[in-house]
């Protein structure tokens, strides 16, 4: 029998809860390990309870995700973290993807994507609605500090950052750029080595902000 994905939500509006609880129930791959309506319970729930993918709210009230997000990493949380928000500012958008989430899902967008993200970000790939895409795109521009120098990107490494981007597997990438997918991995790594990051999340960001020199076109 494949394993359940196991989810914990965090959010601070019970009947957002309650739905998104009834929806998470009907698929046969997912477990809700548990719910919670603040960061400080969710945060004493990482203790005892096993998590692939934690659904957090970005705005908890008096207390914002990024502090469920700090303790979980202080924690030594292995999972995934999908944002599920009604909206983020830019700048706060492009500090979630810094502090390590692995996607930004925007709650008016089809239940049926929230479950292709919950997959997605599982194994490990990146998750950007198309309205935080513009918020992250929008926040790079924005950055009125001095870009540091951009590394040298072959073609092929700059096709394989824009595919990254558009939030394609490394399978669908290899199809897309017709190579293999174990090429595709090599490029990853060779593009994780230039700039310095560890994961799609931080490659993503990085793109982001240097754009214009990598000469990506995001928008």
């Amino acid at each position: 029998m494949e394993k359940k994905i196991r989810l914990l939500l965090v959010d601070d509006h019970s009947l957002f809860r309650e739905s998104l609880s009834r929806l998470l129930a009907a698929e046969k791959d997912l477990e809700l390990a548990g719910d919670f309506s603040s960061a400080t319970e969710a945060i004493a729930a990482l203790d005892h309870v096993q998590a692939d993918v934690i659904l957090l709210d970005f705005d908890l009230g008096e207390h914002q995700g990024f502090e469920l997000m700090l303790a979980a990493g202080k924690k030594g949380y292995q999972g995934r973290i999908l944002m599920v928000t009604a909206g983020m500012s830019d700048a706060d958008t492009l500090r979630a993807l810094k502090s390590g989430a692995s996607g930004i899902f925007l709650k008016h967008s089809p239940p049926s994507e929230l479950i292709a993200a919950i997959h997605k970000v599982n194994n490990g790939e990146q998750w950007l609605d198309s309205g935080a895409v513009r918020s992250l795109v929008a926040a790079a521009d924005s950055n009125q500090e001095k870009p540091q120098v951009s590394p040298a990107f072959s073609e092929r490494e700059l096709a394989v950052l824009k595919a990254v981007f558009e939030g394609l597997t490394n399978k669908e990438i290899g199809v897309k750029l017709n190579i293999s997918e174990g090429y595709v991995k090599a490029v990853l790594q060779q593009l994780f080595q230039k700039t310095g990051v560890r994961n799609r999340s931080q490659l993503v960001r990085i793109a982001l902000e240097h754009q214009k020199q990598y000469g990506l076109h995001l928008e």
